[in-house]
């Protein structure tokens, strides 16, 4: 059988791991600084509990899993012949693959409230399927890295989570623009025109701002029904990016105190770095079927990519399961992307896929063995170090030392052996000299690094 992937999906190669691993501990340990606690849901979660939480278009790229033995012994023939999809669906699969990580957490806080102390800080890096058209940047196989506040209102939470997409993307040395806007205020700019009964159809159109630009958002606008004095009045204040002249045009006390929030944050963080790159985007529109204050989304400085990371405000998160009165704030990194772009762009550190600090290399058994009582000796001082498991020829060893990465190898022949010596050599520069084992273990010791061994 010819070895093939499923469209969608990846295999990692061990140094694409380490990478991916590099921008995961990245994102977990500014977390951790920010007081989130990790959190792991299962991948299968209850159908019930998927179902309607993503609009039509996500129940439809929802995986679902058929039940266990001989599940179509069970469909009624009335709805066998039905063909009705859905229908079917309900009688052989009462589970699927969880679609993103907030349901579970919806599921997870109403489940375990008892358990947990709010405002609940949990952060969950986990795999999410979607049977979406697999294309550049979009995968039915992906990590989500998630953080999210769990009851409480404060804007604080918000400035937090400004300062850990600075941080996180600081730490990568990505350079991103982080934006920001809010649905009240969205909400009153739609009142300003008089059409908030077409509030989802018209932000619908604006959602795609960024996709077909002014003109195209107009032509949307206009297909609508708004009439060009409308569509222009709407696009002025789209347009507009002073806050207090947006203010001063927004006629709902609502929409302003959402210009309130908004200046608030700009102004807790002017003076931080990531006031540098938080912009307001009166024209993002995301998420506006949950999102209820404040939205975030954003995107590498190039554009090439689309969206990195997004978020926002929800006024209830558990209701659906019976706990009512559960606001929250999150956001999410796409990890997926953001691996795509910095690997395209190689801007990956070479320490990153350098995990491997020395190989041993061997001339014959004897020093074979000698070399395993080495390598146990650094090890139980957690370096990470390897033996070539056979004294064979010493190019084919090198060989396999370049394709693991082995930055120094330490070479032991009966020279070697009968001196308590290795000779160490670095595979970048290809100097080499031999010195006393113990002078290794000394200078590790102090912090040195096995190319101080080489440049004496």
């Amino acid at each position: 059988m010819k070895p093939s992937l499923l469209k969608g999906t990846r295999d990692f190669l061990p140094r694409e791991m380490l990478q991916r691993e590099f921008i995961f501990d990245t994102i977990r340990k500014v977390f951790q600084t920010y007081g989130f606690q990790p959190i792991e849901t299962p991948a299968l979660e209850r159908l019930s509990t998927l179902m309607g939480k993503y609009g039509e278009e996500g129940d439809q790229l929802l995986f679902k899993v058929l039940n266990n033995g001989d599940f179509l012994s069970k469909v009624d023939d009335e709805v066998w012949n039905s063909k009705d999809s859905d229908v079917v669906v309900e009688q052989i699969a009462k589970r699927g693959l969880r679609y993103d990580l907030t349901v579970p957490l919806a599921r997870f806080v109403a489940l375990h409230q008892n358990e947990l102390a709010f405002p609940f800080k949990r952060y969950q890096i986990q795999p999410v399927w979607r049977a979406d058209r697999p294309q550049k940047g979009r995968y039915q196989e992906f990590y989500q890295c998630d953080a999210d506040v769990v009851g409480s209102d404060s804007l604080m939470y918000e400035m937090d989570f400004v300062r850990i997409y600075s941080k996180v993307f600081r730490e990568l040395q990505l350079p991103v623009t982080i934006k920001i806007n809010h649905r009240a205020v969205l909400s009153g700019m739609v009142a300003a025109i008089d059409a908030s009964e077409q509030f989802e159809s018209i932000t619908v159109a604006i959602d795609k701002w960024d996709k077909i630009g002014s003109d195209g958002v107009r032509r949307e606008l206009k297909k609508i029904g708004l009439s060009t004095t409308l569509v222009d009045q709407l696009l002025n204040l789209l347009q507009t990016k002073d806050l207090t002249a947006l203010k001063e045009a927004l006629p709902t006390e609502e929409s302003r105190q959402g210009v309130d929030d908004l200046m608030a944050i700009f102004e807790n963080v002017d003076n931080d770095p990531a006031g540098d790159i938080l912009e307001f985007a009166p024209e993002l529109a995301r998420g506006l079927n949950y999102y209820t204050g404040c939205i975030f989304e954003v995107v590498a400085r190039d554009g090439e990519m689309g969206s990195i990371g997004g978020g926002g405000r929800y006024a209830d998160l558990t209701e659906v399961f019976g706990m009512k009165n559960m606001p929250g704030v999150g956001i999410s990194f796409g990890a997926e992307r953001i691996y795509d772009y910095m690997e395209e762009r190689d801007l990956f550190p070479r320490s990153v896929t350098q995990k491997l600090h020395l190989l041993f290399c061997s001339f014959d058994d004897e020093s074979l063995e000698l070399a395993m009582d080495y390598a146990s000796q650094l090890r139980e001082r957690g370096y990470s170090i390897d033996v070539y498991p056979e004294a064979v020829k010493l190019g084919k060893q090198l060989k396999y030392a370049d394709q693991v990465g082995a930055p120094f190898v330490a070479l032991i022949g009966d020279n070697e052996r009968n001196s308590d010596s290795i000779t160490l050599k670095d595979m970048t520069t290809g100097d080499q000299r031999m010195i006393p084992f113990a002078d290794v273990l000394v200078r590790l010791r102090k912090g040195h690094s096995f190319g101080a061994q080489i440049d004496g």
